[in-house]
């Protein structure tokens, strides 16, 4: 089963993607981890890497070409980033997106980044704009539309362990006899 996490940033993606794939005993893979490969890979830092991106669209496509590989050729993992519900498309088995608001967000950031509240609102709100703005670009994918999702969590209702028992009631309870259909991923230009 091939499962993705998706969300914007501060909403929890890589702390339920961790805890899943753990208690599946499934490989977790990160855009995060593969973002600081890409940039390692360019000798550069992510930030360096994060801020050549706006102006490099080869650096998103690349991080997506990725993505999408590795929905394509492996099972039993949990593919988490913004955008893993989208890239892994039809392969994906279970797509699940995790949103809170921006103040619970921003604070989670300002906490794990350790920055000013303020500063972190501000960068979040403005990454998601600039985020958004690009995958309509590249890809025609609205951002805001959920419609391809199978489960949307609202972090800010529950805890960790919260979030990972709705996943996993959800993961458990699947049968692909009682399936009757993904929502089908249409309009969306796979140009990598």
């Amino acid at each position: 089963m091939l499962i993705t996490v998706s969300g914007p940033a501060g909403s929890g993606k890589s702390t339920l993607a961790e805890s899943l794939a753990d208690a599946l005993d499934y490989e977790h893979v990160s855009g995060g981890d593969i973002f600081r490969d890409l940039a390692e890979e360019r000798g550069m830092t992510p930030l360096e890497l994060n801020k050549q991106a706006e102006e490099d669209e080869d650096i998103d496509r690349d991080l997506d070409r990725r993505l999408r590989d590795i929905a394509r050729k492996r099972d039993e993992v949990v593919l988490e980033s913004r955008l893993a519900g989208w890239m892994a498309g039809d392969y994906a088995d279970l797509k699940v997106w995790l949103s809170a608001p921006l103040e619970i967000r921003a604070e989670r950031i300002s906490q794990r980044e350790n920055k000013p509240i303020e500063q972190a609102r501000e960068e979040t709100r403005e990454r998601g704009e600039s985020e958004a703005h690009r995958y309509n670009e590249y890809y025609n994918i609205d951002f805001d539309d959920l419609s391809i999702y199978d489960l949307s969590i609202n972090t800010a209702r529950w805890g960790p362990q919260g979030v990972l028992s709705l996943t996993l009631h959800a993961v458990q309870s699947y049968k692909e006899t009682g399936d009757e259909g993904k929502t089908p991923i249409t309009d969306v230009e796979y140009d990598l």
